[in-house]
């Protein structure tokens, strides 16, 4: 996988800036047609 930069510290994932999760699944955010990134979200969050 290609190196996803992640400034989220709560996250589980994230090791040293970099996403370390196996997969990332990014979803929408409460909206059906995305236009901008506030509007889709990662669901591969996990509490650290």
């Amino acid at each position: 996988m290609p190196e996803i930069k992640c400034s989220v510290t709560e996250c589980a994932y994230n090791k040293d800036v970099k996403c370390g999760a196996p997969m990332i699944q990014v979803d929408h955010n409460g909206v059906s047609d995305a236009k901008n990134s506030d509007q889709t979200k990662c669901d591969t969050f996990k509490r650290s």
